[in-house]
């Protein structure tokens, strides 16, 4: 069985695989049959990636989902492989940029033109994106200002997905007046695009030149009175008849419509609770000595177990958090995105404690549950174990109080930074 990478039309994480491919020299079998809302709900195609999303490679031995994975998986199809470096630094090096790639630029860059990917318009996640990819850009411009290539001397597996990552951008979202600002990555971008093996999967890669509006939902103004054709003379005694004989009703329904009312959050709608989380909040920022006798001892004083409840959220993959600085910017582009759902997350209380190895959280929720609209707005809740915390048992109350402590060390693991909801 070939290998058969399946994928929908320009798709710029199934061309990482397929230019790795060509330097591996590798045969890929490219399928465009991902059908958005079909395919992705079939036995067949979540058998392969329960996640239901593109690019998934099928292999003799099985399948393999995740862009850079199955790039990763390409590549070390070949021994020896130049695109992994020639030595063990060389190595780490391309995975660190692989990392970085992935944190810094794509995710930053995707939340940043989040209305022309996903034609809607969320202006606080816009904003806090496009800072956080200038800081990206901005830092890998400083690097590439010495180097043609990420690492090394010659084009490197991290060269790929960087490249592919910066060309969704540039032909999506990013114009010449925003990546103006980093020469150096635009240098290098042109370079990377312009390598015959890029090239043969990405084609020509041309620039946006102005980032489309979003379209507005409100209605066209209506016409003022005076910018009505006027009726001819002798029609106007007919035209005045037919006004009086129109129905009510019609007349009603001719009108523009009253805006409705926006929808009421979900946990506006639940019973009051004697928990006032300003007071608590108060405490918490406030308290600068007997932190356990007094903050610690009034979160516990002040909660409401009726009208909140308590959850310990674990990331599923730990094991792929072996650098201090890519687990931190996973945790905090998850409370950011947590944060900005429809801003009612303001109304719960999350405290994060963070280590080399792990990633755990502890989050008070308005309500007995998670609420469903935030379970369904953030997209990768589903990338954490969420266990309802029993207060009945001593060592599950222990542990969110050393959470709210920001104890060190936690569970035998260094505190690497902790952040709280305000």
């Amino acid at each position: 069985m070939a290998l058969v990478l399946h994928s929908a039309d320009e798709n710029t994480n199934a061309y990482k695989a397929l230019i790795a491919a060509e330097y591996a020299d590798v045969k890929v079998e490219l399928v465009k049959n991902y059908v958005y809302g079909v395919s992705n709900k079939t036995p067949e195609f979540l058998k392969m990636n329960p996640i239901g999303k593109v690019p998934v490679l099928e292999t003799p031995d099985g399948a393999v989902f995740e862009s850079n994975a199955i790039a990763r998986y390409v590549t070390r199809l070949k021994e020896g492989n130049p695109l992994y470096g020639s030595s063990l630094i060389e190595y780490g090096q391309i995975e660190q940029w692989i990392d970085f790639s992935s944190n810094e630029i794509d995710a930053n860059m995707r939340a940043g033109y989040i209305k022309i990917w996903f034609r809607v318009y969320i202006r606080p996640v816009e904003e806090a994106a496009i800072e956080a990819l200038k800081r990206g850009l901005g830092a890998l411009n400083t690097h590439l200002a010495s180097t043609t290539f990420l690492v090394g001397h010659s084009v490197t597996l991290a060269d790929i997905i960087m490249t592919c990552n910066l060309s969704a951008g540039f032909t999506l979202g990013m114009t010449k007046s925003f990546t103006s600002e980093f020469p150096h990555v635009e240098r290098y971008l042109w370079t990377m695009a312009n390598q015959p093996n890029f090239h043969k999967v990405l084609g020509d890669v041309k620039q946006i030149e102005s980032v489309p509006p979003v379209q507005s939902e409100k209605k066209p103004a209506q016409p003022k009175e005076s910018a009505k054709p006027k009726v001819k003379s002798e029609s106007k005694k007919e035209a005045k008849k037919e006004e009086a004989t129109k129905p009510k009703a019609e007349e009603a329904a001719e009108e523009e419509e009253a805006p409705k009312p926006k929808p009421k959050n979900p946990l506006d709608l639940l019973p009051p609770s004697k928990m006032i989380l300003d007071d608590w909040k108060r405490l918490y920022s406030n308290t600068k000595t007997n932190f356990r006798e007094v903050a610690i001892k009034g979160f516990w004083d002040m909660y409401d177990p009726e009208g909140y409840s308590l959850w310990f959220c674990d990331y599923k993959y730990n094991d792929e958090n072996t650098v201090s600085f890519v687990t931190l910017n996973k945790v905090g582009g998850f409370l950011q995105r947590m944060d900005l759902v429809q801003n009612a997350i303001r109304k719960d209380v999350g405290y994060w404690i963070r280590s080399t190895l792990q990633s755990e959280r502890f989050v008070a929720f308005r309500g007995p549950e998670i609420p469903k609209f935030v379970m369904d707005e953030c997209y990768d809740m589903e990338l954490y174990e969420w266990t309802k915390v029993d207060i009945s048992d001593e060592t599950r109350e222990e542990r969110v109080s050393q959470m709210i402590e920001d104890q060190e060390p936690f569970e035998g693991e260094a505190l690497l930074d902790a952040k709280c909801f305000k």
